[in-house]
């Protein structure tokens, strides 16, 4: 039991807003599912082998696909997040994912998104792009496959950054069109400038040291078994299990 996670009541009492009311028949313990559901994905087990203690394994599974469905793992970050997130410098960057064999083993189907999942030089891998808060928490995600460009990544989480000061990231992103329409939200770019640059970029070199702080947190989240080899062929169940990785590592 002493190797179990158990979330506290404090824990249950942020979350328990987010579980669908239940009607006519009285739910199985929500804090008991959770907790398996939460240590199969850290571990990085099969359902079958959830430990005794968490009741079947059949429900953890049926609670985590009914859950999935409902989006209720995204919104807990989504929601969690702002009320304690510190903005005033975000920072953004990338990482690969390593996907096992079994999650690229079938055929897509056609007219999808695919998988997300692309062959780089280290393997197959799927590429996860963040935005953090100040101390490295993270505040979205944008999952691409292994060969997607960080620009990509990075258009895609544009839309959804908060009000900001300043921008930390690596000379991966210095491009023009990024760093504009930074300046137009109002957000000044501490980002070296590529080597092939004519013209120096300054930048504030003491608050760049602050970056590490979003590579600690993928460090983190690759802690969790599940995270760092991906083994679910749907790039949705892949995403979730991500988002609540970071829900519990960092927003609760």
């Amino acid at each position: 039991m002493c190797d179990l996670y158990w979330l506290t009541d404090e824990q249950m009492d942020r979350l328990r807003p987010f579980f669908p009311k239940s009607h006519d028949k009285p739910r199985v313990d929500d804090c008991r599912v959770l907790s398996g559901i939460i240590f199969v994905n850290r571990n990085g087990l099969l359902w079958r082998d959830a430990p005794r203690e968490y009741g079947p394994h059949k429900t953890l599974y049926n609670r985590w696909k009914c859950w999935s469905a409902m989006g209720i793992f995204i919104r807990m970050m989504e929601e969690l997040a702002p009320g304690k997130a510190e903005p005033q410098r975000i920072m953004i960057d990338a990482t690969y994912l390593k996907a096992h064999r079994t999650a690229s083993s079938l055929r897509f189907k056609k007219g999808g998104p695919g998988r997300l999942i692309g062959r780089t030089k280290g393997g197959m891998n799927t590429k996860l792009h963040a935005v953090t808060d100040r101390n490295g928490r993270p505040l979205d995600f944008f999952m691409t496959a292994g060969q997607g460009s960080d620009y990509t990544g990075a258009a895609a989480l544009l839309d959804g950054l908060p009000p900001a000061e300043w921008m930390l990231a690596d000379r991966g992103y210095d491009v023009d069109w990024f760093r504009g329409v930074l300046e137009e939200k109002g957000i000044k770019p501490c980002i070296p400038g590529r080597k092939s640059r004519g013209n120096p970029v300054k930048y504030d070199k003491r608050k760049y040291k602050r970056r590490n702080r979003i590579e600690i947190m993928f460090d983190r989240l690759k802690d969790w078994r599940r995270v760092a080899t991906r083994y679910d062929r749907c790039p949705n169940v892949f995403f979730l299990a991500t988002c609540l990785a970071a829900t519990v590592l960092f927003w609760l």
